[in-house]
């Protein structure tokens, strides 16, 4: 195919004034240029000729005119003329150059307008507007393309108080619908925010005289972006801006790269930096066309400045009685103040006496919620004297300020980090820096997550006693991800080290590195273990140790989970926790945990297992649940209870289970016992399951819908496999990124009462129900079943005993773990 990155031939060829450029493309996109180039022009003259047109030219606008075509992407041409040759001419010269581009399958998006027409055009529509900004005589009359790229960046010039707060607009809609390339797994390299849209938005500012971008590492960041869509043309083959997951191992290798983590590592890299530059424009922009728009003021006020003096000069004391003009910098802290909307250094600021200076500046800007000035950032970046290590105890404070300002920290967080000073505070950063995560539970990659959490965790600051450790343990809790291993462990480590370099006491250090070691803890065995086993109760209290730190904790808990995304939190979920602190609580304030008795059955529940013994098959009953505890001042429904009684036989945990998929119907947590009724109701015993489900979608099926396919199921009529892979095949699969092989573990020590066996998989319909049948041919009894979905993972823990209701012994527990594992697998 004829395209690629043009080389900026022909003589209307050229940047425009006042933008700035990427420097010379590579090899690839110059030698597709010319050779496009060459193509077009010889297509032109020859058409000309034979169509007998004078007065006319072939321009090249948009990413043609840029020279940043990657090799599948489209042709976008104008053909201009004077209006001198008729409209059948014009016809004739368009129609021999736009079907031979299309006879040899390029894409191609073309116009053929006079410079009146087009320059028309332009103003009524920006986006035509902004690929003329980039129009680059391909073949023709360059007389014609000089005179209208001169009249197209005047009327932009003219025009850009009006037009560039269309464009801010149209920036901000199409990163509302895309999301912000920084942090997508499979990222839009164009349209997403942060991506060469953006880039190009801010060549046009530029052009527009008004403001211009950052350009430190501006143009590398564009160009790791083409250089990345090429690669992506190249082993797709296909005109494509989207990085989907099968596509980023193929991408990183055509790079040079190591692997797909490395390739996202450098697309977020960046977009942080087209972003972040973008931000310092656009403020810039606006704030320059607010000062415009308060000239008319200005004028007034230096009159009376004018008239003032001129009192003052007569002698006449009223001069000092009328309103005096209003101070231009507001002090925010020392060394700091408020100008123009931003958070500035003051004129007597020393940086390179002041080490504390930055994060005074930053804090003193996110309590206030104003942006940082780029200005001041550099400066500090390049003047600011090195804190000392441990921190004095000014600086520390000034940490745990910026971090509990609340949402207003993030952008102070960015421009900090922008200018290399994050890294220079806290070395350990680096690592977790654009770092991406590769789990569709998290929305951010690892370091905006951990800023979030702090986020999140200063609206939580009120709960607990030390809010100090809580903002520096949310600030931390993941940091170990830049290492191998399990993060929760290398955290740990890296945690006591910046807790001891930010000033902390052994004692709080102590505090920090517990909580991020144990920030799983809470969450995992609120939603994993039974949490009326003593052994779980202790086990927590362990590890936690003190009341406070359970406290803190708690706070962390629920801080990471709402960063982390909307599939990690919810009512339920914090409902099962707070459960699981009021429990530990009573553990570490000296209250022995009660050692499980056999429950007695409610009266629902014995009402449902005699109906059952009666009749002889399953009886249902569905129960909506009350509403969880309000949390932060929401509340939300924790689901539906559903109770199912059955007289004791073989396969009833995956008939049930199948049966729950069959209708769609999600499990969150579930419960089976065993009930001995008393003789005189009759002989044998009735298995009751407590079960708490929810509608994947639509809504609850009806129970006597559920009890019919229930019996189906008992008595084998009702083939749940095959429904359950006649239901999957009506959908066509998803390409996707392949998901890693299902893990079955024993929970060794977990419970003194029953072996704990835990199922980490790919979640999907029926998963349950291969489960549950895999256990049923082990010969286990499931006691309890703990599920847990975190977006398409599932995590489940299965409390099983043998047949006399006794703990497997620890050779036949991994025995029937490695068979469940192969199940599974299978």
């Amino acid at each position: 195919m004829l395209t690629g990155g043009a080389g900026g031939r022909g003589g209307g060829g050229g940047r425009p004034p006042g933008s700035w450029g990427g420097g010379a493309p590579p090899p690839r996109r110059a030698a597709l240029a010319r050779l496009t180039d060459d193509w077009l022009s010889a297509l032109f003259t020859r058409a000309a000729r034979d169509s007998g047109v004078r007065g006319a030219a072939l321009i090249a606008v948009g990413g043609y005119g840029r020279g940043e075509l990657s090799p599948r992407s489209d042709l976008d041409l104008l053909l201009l003329h004077d209006g001198s040759a008729d409209a059948g001419q014009i016809s004739s010269l368009a129609d021999r150059i736009w079907y031979p581009v299309w006879d040899l399958g390029v894409a191609l998006d073309h116009s053929v307008r006079t410079a009146d027409e087009a320059r028309k055009t332009a103003g009524d529509d920006l986006k035509v507007q902004l690929g003329l900004l980039d129009a680059r005589g391909v073949a023709g009359d360059l007389g014609l393309v000089a005179a209208l790229r001169t009249a197209v960046l005047a009327d932009w010039r003219n025009q850009a108080a009006k037009r560039l707060p269309e464009l801010d607009e149209l920036c901000r809609e199409r990163a509302a619908r895309q999301g912000e390339l920084q942090y997508l797994l499979e990222p839009d390299l164009k349209e997403a925010r942060g991506g060469l849209r953006d880039a190009t938005a801010l060549r046009a500012v530029a052009a527009s005289w008004l403001a211009d971008a950052p350009r430190e590492g501006l143009a590398d960041a564009r160009r790791a972006l083409l250089d990345t869509r090429d690669a992506l043309h190249l082993t797709t083959g296909r005109a494509t801006d989207r990085l989907a997951l099968q596509e980023q191992d193929q991408v990183a290798d055509e790079l040079g790269l190591l692997d797909a983590d490395t390739l996202l590592r450098q697309v977020y890299e960046a977009a942080r930096t087209i972003s972040y530059a973008s931000d310092v424009t656009w403020r810039e922009v606006n704030r320059v066309l607010k000062a415009r728009s308060a000239r008319p003021r200005l004028r007034e006020r230096a009159r009376e400045r004018s008239d003032f003096l001129r009192r003052v000069v007569a002698g006449d004391g009223r001069a000092f009685s009328g309103r005096r003009p209003e101070p231009e910098r507001t002090p925010l802290a020392e060394g700091v103040v408020e100008m123009d909307g931003e958070a500035v250094l003051a004129r007597t600021a020393k940086p390179e006496r002041d080490p504390v200076l930055p994060l005074r500046a930053a804090a003193a800007a996110a309590q206030s919620g104003l942006p940082l000035s780029r200005h001041a950032v550099r400066h500090l970046a390049t003047a600011a004297a090195p804190l000392p290590a441990p921190w004095p105890a000014a600086a520390r404070e000034e940490l745990v300020t910026l971090l509990g300002a609340g949402e207003s920290t993030v952008p102070v967080w960015e421009a900090l980090e922008a200018e290399g000073l994050i890294t220079r505070l806290l070395p350990d950063w680096e690592r977790v820096r654009c770092r991406p995560q590769r789990n569709a539970v998290h929305t951010w990659t690892v370091d905006r997550h951990l800023v979030e959490t702090a986020v999140r965790a200063s609206a939580l600051t009120r709960r607990v006693g030390r809010p100090d450790l809580l903002l520096v343990a949310a600030l931390l809790h993941d940091i170990g991800k830049g290492w191998p291993g399990d993060h929760s462990v290398a955290g740990e480590t890296i945690a006591r080290d910046l807790a001891g370099r930010i000033g902390f006491d052994k004692h709080d250090v102590s505090v920090i590195a517990a909580l991020v070691r144990h920030h799983l803890l809470l969450v995992e065995t609120a939603t994993r273990r039974d949490l009326d086993d003593p052994a779980t109760l202790r086990a927590v209290a362990d590890a936690v140790g003190s009341p406070g730190t359970l406290e803190l904790l708690h706070a962390l808990t629920e801080a990471d989970a709402l960063a982390t995304g909307p599939a990690a939190w919810s009512a339920w979920r914090g409902s099962l926790v707070t459960d699981l602190v009021k429990r530990v609580g009573g553990v570490l304030a000296g209250e022995a945990p009660d050692e499980p008795e056999p429950a007695a059955p409610s009266a629902e529940q014995e009402r449902l297992a005699v109906e059952a013994l009666r009749t002889g098959g399953p009886v249902l009953a569905l129960r909506a649940q009350t509403e969880a505890p309000q949390h932060e001042g929401e509340s939300e429904p924790v689901g539906v209870e559903l109770l199912i009684a059955v007289p004791d036989q073989p396969g009833v945990l995956p008939a049930v289970a199948g049966v729950l998929a069959l209708h769609r119907l999600t499990v969150r947590a579930a419960d089976l016992r065993a009930i001995e009724l008393p003789s005189e109701v009759g002989p044998g015993s009735v298995l009751v399951l407590d079960w708490r489900v929810a509608a994947a979608y639509g809504s609850l099926p009806q129970a006597a819908r559920l009890r019919a396919d229930l019996v189906r199921a008992l008595d084998g009529s009702l083939d749940i496999p095959s429904r359950l892979a006649e239901r999957e095949a009506a959908y066509p699969r998803r390409r996707g990124a392949t998901a890693p092989p299902p893990r079955v573990t024993v929970a060794s020590a977990a419970s003194r009462f029953a072996t704990v066996i835990e199922v980490r998989a790919q979640d999907m319909p029926g998963l349950l129900h291969r489960i549950g049948h895999a256990l049923e041919s082990a010969a286990v009894r499931v006691r309890s079943a703990h599920v847990s979905t975190l977006g398409a993972n599932a995590v489940d823990a299965f409390y099983v005993t043998g047949p006399e209701g006794a703990p497997l012994p620890a050779a036949e527990a991994a025995e029937v773990a490695r068979t469940l594992e192969a199940a599974l697998r299978g």
